[in-house]
């Protein structure tokens, strides 16, 4: 059991530390270049946009359309360059859970359904990325490395690796 326990948990766990910071860098890029140009595409059309959340249902659709198209733009910008990730994060998450509530919930038939919506990945990977951070290739980093440099404070290990 330890030859197994040690090949198949022990070594992969040892190797893909070297990898740590990929999984956040690939999550960032993809999501916000999904959400930046979603939120720019919005932007550009918004009266057809106001018009299909008004359809949905959504309430004050002359208001609420330029503010998710804002959120998701500057939230995928802000993701992409690993600029207040953690708070990028969140106001994304309640934009996917809204989008679900407001356009797809007379769909969900099953935990299945709901679970198969992009907009609940989207949801894990913006909640991820949230409480995560984002990696050590990010702004977010390089600020808290600048900062601590500045203030002469040393950086906790758990610190060093977000």
């Amino acid at each position: 059991m330890n030859f197994l326990t040690h090949w198949l948990i022990d070594v992969p766990e040892r190797l893909s530390r070297y990898f740590m910071w990929l999984g956040p860098l690939f999550a960032r890029i993809v999501v916000g270049w999904v959400f930046m140009w979603s939120g720019w595409e919005k932007l550009n059309a918004l009266p057809q946009i106001t018009a299909n959340f008004a359809s949905w249902g959504i309430p004050f659709p002359q208001i609420t359309t330029p503010f998710v198209s804002g959120v998701e733009f500057f939230g995928g910008l802000f993701l992409l360059l690993g600029l207040f990730t953690r708070i990028a994060g969140v106001p994304l998450v309640i934009v996917m859970i809204v989008a679900i509530i407001s356009a797809k919930w007379e769909q969900v038939d099953s935990l299945e359904t709901l679970l198969g919506f992009e907009e609940v990945s989207y949801m894990a990977l913006f909640g991820w990325l949230a409480i995560a951070g984002p990696g050590p290739i990010s702004l977010d980093y390089l600020l808290q490395k600048f900062q601590t440099k500045s203030n002469g404070e040393v950086l906790s290990p758990s610190a060093r690796t977000t």
